[in-house]
C-alpha cells in the first residue's frame, strides 16, 4: 500500500519531500544545522537558482530536445550591465534593469529564431550564443568589470524585508506564482504543453509554433537576465563567468522537479522543489568536505537516480 501510495506521487511532491528529508539529514551530518536560520538561508541561496531556471523550465516544456545553454552567458551580462550603468547610482537602477531585461530578450529572441527560421538544433544554436555573448563581454569590457551594484538592489534583496525573510524570497514567490499563471491559465502555457507533446498535432491544431517556440526562447532570456540581476544584488560584485557555476544546475533543477526533457508535461513548482533539492544537496557535500570531483559524481547519480524513480523513459515509451 505505502509504495503504491508512493508511485501515485507526483514528481514535484517527491522532489519537495527529499528537500524535506535532506534538510533534516543535514542535522546529522553536521549539528546545528537544523535550525530556521539555516532553513532560510536555504531557501534565499535556491531562489538565485529557481529563477534562473525559470526560463529553463519553459524551453525544456517546448519539447523539441530545447534546452537553453546560453543561460549562464545572459546571467553575466545582465549583471554587468546593471552593474557599469548604475555606478552604484539607485536612481539608474530601473533604466539599468530594462536595459538588461532588453538584452536578455534580444539574445532570447536570436536563439527562438535561429532554432526555428534556421532549422538549428536548440544545443547547437543556444551553446553558439553562449560564445557570442562571452566574446561580446570581453569586447566591450576588455577584461575590466568597473562599476558598483546600486545599495537599493543589495538591500532589497539579501537583507531582511519581512521579519527574518530576505527579499528574494518574496520575490522568488512571485515568479513562482506568475510562472504558474503563464503555464496553467493563459493560451500561451496551454499551446506550449501541446506544442512539447506533439509540434505537428499543434500545427493541424492552428497552434502557431513558430511563435510559441520564439516567445519560449525569448522569456528565457528575459527571466536568466532578472535572475542575473537579482543575482548582482546578493554577490555586489561580478566577474566574467558568474553565470556559469548555474547552466547544469538550471538544468538539472527542471529534471528533479519532476519536468519531461522530452517536453510536453512538467510545472514551475517542481522546479522550485528541484533547485531546493539542489542547493541543500550542495550545502551537505560541502559541509562534508568531499572533494570537488566526488561531489559532482554524487549530483550525477541524484539526478539519473530521481529520472529512473519517475519512470521518465518507460512513460516517454507508452
Amino acid at each position: 500500500m505505502r509504495s503504491s501510495s508512493v508511485s501515485r506521487m507526483s514528481p514535484p511532491a517527491i522532489a519537495l519531500l527529499l528537500a524535506i528529508a535532506l534538510f533534516f539529514l543535514g542535522g546529522l551530518i553536521q549539528p546545528g544545522f537544523v535550525n530556521a536560520g539555516q532553513a532560510i538561508n536555504i531557501v534565499r541561496l535556491a531562489a538565485f537558482l529557481g529563477i534562473i531556471a525559470a526560463g529553463q523550465t519553459l524551453v525544456i516544456v517546448s519539447g523539441g530536445e530545447g534546452i537553453d545553454l546560453s543561460v549562464g552567458a545572459v546571467v553575466t551580462i545582465s549583471a554587468i550591465l546593471v552593474y557599469r550603468i548604475t555606478g552604484g547610482d539607485n536612481a539608474q537602477l530601473l533604466p539599468a534593469l530594462a536595459a538588461a531585461l532588453g538584452v536578455g530578450a534580444l539574445i532570447g529572441l536570436a536563439n527562438g529564431i535561429g532554432v526555428t527560421a534556421l532549422g538549428i538544433p536548440p544545443l547547437v544554436m543556444t551553446l553558439g550564443m553562449t560564445g557570442i555573448v562571452q566574446g561580446l563581454v570581453l569586447v566591450v569590457t576588455q577584461g575590466q568589470l568597473v562599476g558598483k551594484a546600486p545599495p537599493f538592489l543589495s538591500q532589497y534583496v539579501s537583507s531582511p524585508l519581512v521579519g527574518p525573510l530576505p527579499g528574494i524570497v518574496f520575490i522568488w514567490a512571485l515568479v513562482g506564482v506568475g510562472m504558474w499563471l503563464l503555464l496553467e491559465r493563459t493560451r500561451y502555457g496551454k499551446e506550449l504543453f501541446g506544442v512539447g507533446v506533439n509540434r505537428v498535432t499543434s500545427r493541424l491544431s492552428g497552434v502557431r509554433v513558430p511563435w510559441v517556440v520564439v516567445a519560449t526562447y525569448t522569456l528565457s532570456g528575459v527571466l536568466s537576465a532578472f535572475g542575473g540581476v537579482m543575482l548582482l544584488g546578493f554577490t555586489q560584485n561580478v566577474f566574467l563567468n558568474l553565470g556559469s557555476p548555474f547552466l547544469f544546475p538550471s538544468v538539472a533543477a527542471v529534471v528533479v522537479g519532476g519536468t519531461m526533457l522530452a517536453g510536453g508535461k512538467g510545472s514551475y513548482w517542481g522546479t522550485m522543489a528541484g533547485a531546493l533539492v539542489l542547493t541543500l544537496l550542495t550545502s551537505l557535500l560541502t559541509a562534508s568536505q568531499l572533494p570537488e570531483a566526488i561531489r559532482q559524481m554524487i549530483l550525477g547519480v541524484t539526478l539519473l537516480v530521481l529520472i529512473t524513480a519517475y519512470g521518465r523513459q518507460r512513460s516517454l515509451r507508452q
